[in-house]
């Protein structure tokens, strides 16, 4: 009998190392903010939102530089001029200056809008690879081992040039 509860006891615990080794779980990192940055996608799409972004630059340039000169014409005849006058080029000036600050809103929304719209298929395309080359490695998780992305210790195989060579770079 006793042999027998060794013989069980045993058994039970090799079924229990063996499920423990056929649980244990692999886990793999990657920096994903350096391969995005690094895919000639993202700087495709970093170059056309600067076209965009230097296009309202010029655009909002160009109109302060016309309130500016506005302003000093108004100021330098200002006392050649009604009060009525000065008046109506107050409102004409301020009436700029509040067009100014609109037009610089709605870029900066434009932009916000854009920069998701360009960004959104790199961000897809890099995060559908990772986890293509994760899973044919055979991991179950990949942490984000980016500066602040809670990775304290990344000494697990570094996905990066697996990702990298599936993507051609």
């Amino acid at each position: 009998m006793k042999k027998m509860k060794t013989l069980l006891m045993a058994v039970a615990l090799m079924i229990g190392a063996t499920s423990f080794v056929n649980a244990q779980v692999k886990i793999a990192h990657i920096n994903a903010q350096e391969l995005i940055e690094s895919m000639p996608d993202y700087k495709a799409a970093q170059n056309q939102l600067d076209k965009v972004q230097k296009t309202y630059d010029t655009e909002i340039k160009a109109m302060v530089k016309e309130w500016e000169t506005k302003m000093k014409q108004y100021d330098a005849e200002a006392s050649s001029k009604t009060d009525e006058e000065n008046q109506k080029r107050f409102q004409e000036v301020q009436a700029m200056q509040e067009n100014i600050q609109a037009y610089r809103q709605q870029a900066l929304q434009d932009l916000d809008k854009k920069r998701a719209d360009t960004f959104k298929p790199v961000l897809e395309k890099a995060q559908s690879t990772i986890q293509r080359v994760a899973k044919s490695l055979g991991y179950q998780y990949v942490l984000d081992s980016t500066m602040g992305g809670g990775v304290i210790l990344a000494d697990g195989k570094d996905l990066m040039a697996d990702v990298k060579k599936e993507l051609g770079m």
